[in-house]
């Protein structure tokens, strides 16, 4: 498949699509809105769905097979939130906490890229290993707790929680814990156990993301107002960083010897950046940084970029590298 069939494969997915129809809603001034409780509804049932069947899968994977991706996908996570820091403070010039922020969120993952991601592999026959949810859990949190940690180190962050606090209110964030415990929830009871349920989490899971993507395009739409506030450097650093970074993945993936599709997904979660768990990690223990940079770069610039671009760019890196 060429580059221009994987970037329209893409294009032309529902989930691309809808999220498309969600700006567009915005643009028209149409007052397109999911119900806020509907809105967390399908926030819960995506990530819980996600976590079942990651944990399913990883309950028939073997431990040898998962222990050194696992273990590159942490160290990953680790260096691009160091990297992203010292680039922002030191280059960009930022100032510590937003510099801190941004680590945060780029060095984290989304777990909404993941879907699309795994939505546009399975769409285009691209294979993948069962245990790559896995991946996505250990990138959620290290990162975010490490940039905290620079800022402290700095002497940034005035918030009202310690860095312990910090992390313990990550952890314990609803996304992450439905993530966490629908992993463990799926390896107990496995493929058979999971069947029963089987209607509900995974026949309809990519219809309810098509409405989860509807109502994140009104958001990002909506963001991108401040995309003139924010200033070329950051929009520059919201682009070319997801690049660099997922370049970065897709050869961590081949060199642990995951196959093609695993290497995309590593390179996928290596680029995306986190706008669930990082804002609120941020907001309690930075409150002096500026929601305007690290929302903006995360949600109205880098999210699409990578629905639209990022991904089909990605599988096209990888595809090089393993050919």
């Amino acid at each position: 498949m060429s580059a221009l069939d994987l970037a329209t494969a893409n294009l032309l997915s529902p989930v691309v699509l809808c999220f498309a129809l969600g700006a567009v809603a915005v643009l028209v001034r149409s007052d397109l809105r999911l119900p806020e409780p509907v809105f967390n509804a399908i926030s819960i049932y995506l990530m819980l769905a996600i976590g079942l069947k990651g944990g399913a899968d990883l309950a028939e994977a073997q431990l040898a097979a998962v222990a050194l991706p696992a273990l590159a996908a942490l160290g990953l996570g680790a260096m691009l939130a160091c990297t992203t820091y010292a680039i922002t403070l030191h280059v960009l010039r930022f100032s510590v906490s937003d510099a801190a922020a941004l680590a945060a969120h780029y060095g984290s993952v989304s777990a909404v890229t993941f879907i699309a991601v795994l939505a546009y592999l399975d769409a285009t026959g691209i294979a993948y290993e069962s245990f790559v949810t896995a991946l996505l859990a250990i990138m959620e949190i290290p990162a975010i707790v490490i940039a905290l940690a620079l800022a402290r180190a700095a002497g940034a962050g005035g918030g009202r929680a310690s860095l312990a606090g910090a992390f313990a209110h990550v952890a314990a964030s609803k996304s992450v814990l439905l993530l966490m415990g629908g992993l463990v929830i799926g390896a107990l009871v496995g493929q058979k156990g999971l069947a029963p349920v089987k209607p509900f989490f995974g026949d309809l899971f990519r219809g309810v993301l098509c409405l989860f993507l509807l109502e994140l395009g009104v958001a990002a739409a909506q963001r991108a107002r401040d995309l003139r506030k924010a200033g070329l450097a950051l929009a520059s650093l919201a682009i070319l960083a997801p690049i660099a970074h997922g370049v970065l993945g897709a050869f961590v993936g081949w060199s642990v010897g995951l196959s093609l599709g695993g290497a995309i997904v590593l390179a996928t979660l290596a680029a995306s950046s986190s706008y669930i768990a990082a804002p609120a990690a941020v907001r309690l223990s930075l409150p002096e940084a500026n929601p305007g940079l690290y929302l903006t770069a995360s949600l109205a610039i880098t999210f699409p970029f990578n629905l639209a671009i990022g991904i089909p760019l990605y599988a096209l890196i990888a595809k090089l590298i393993y050919a």
